[in-house]
This record gives C-alpha cells, sequence and structure tokens, in this order.
C-alpha cells in the first residue's frame, strides 16, 4: 500500500510483523540529499502525525497522519525544496507515545 502526496513523498506500509513497541526509528541516510526514510512501528492501531518542523520550529511538511493500523510504516521524505540545515520530525499518537529526531539535510 502506498499512500501520499508530493513525487517522493510517500508511506509505505510493512504489515507482516506487528511491533511490541511504539517507536520513530533515526532516518537514513543521515545526512541525506534530498532524500531520506523514516520508519515508525505501531504496535496497535492508533491515530497519528509524523511532522518535520525546521530549526525554529516551524513546522515544514506533514508525512503522515490520521489513523493508522498496527504495523511498520516506511515514509520517504523528499526535501529538495528545503534549505540545507538541521530538521526535526515528531511523532504523537492519540496513545500518548511522543517521540523527536533530529536530521540533517546537506546540499
Amino acid at each position: 500500500k502506498v499512500t501520499g502526496s508530493g513525487s517522493l513523498n510517500k508511506e509505505i506500509s510493512h504489515k507482516m510483523i506487528i511491533p511490541k513497541t511504539f517507536a520513530l526509528h533515526q532516518n537514513f541516510p543521515n545526512p541525506f540529499n534530498p532524500v531520506t526514510h523514516i520508519t515508525v512501528d505501531l504496535p496497535k492501531d492508533a491515530k497519528v502525525h509524523l511532522t518535520v518542523y525546521n530549526i525554529n520550529g516551524q513546522k515544514v511538511k506533514e508525512l503522515m497522519s490520521g489513523y493508522k493500523t498496527a504495523g511498520t510504516y516506511e515514509v520517504i521524505f523528499d526535501a529538495h525544496t528545503l534549505a540545507s540545515g538541521v530538521y526535526i520530525y515528531r511523532l504523537s499518537t492519540d496513545k500518548g507515545f511522543v517521540q523527536s529526531k533530529k536530521m540533517m539535510l546537506i546540499r
């Protein structure tokens, strides 16, 4: 299943194995130019938001939003329109899980 907006910003679901815990994994590659992958583990169905912010805390892109079934999701983030620098990506769920990580875009 592939969904999403934009040419390369997309979400790929891997539902074969249900993860045991919520997790936001470090993007790879990191640093990146201009495409990177972000993996999210959902042990149960949840309403989720995966959002990218610039270093000033301004929202840059919503990568995943809405109700998702349990599984592992890989989001491919295309940052070709963004400037070089450090960005923060944050996963929050309606189950109380919130986690953020840093990534670096190098031109």
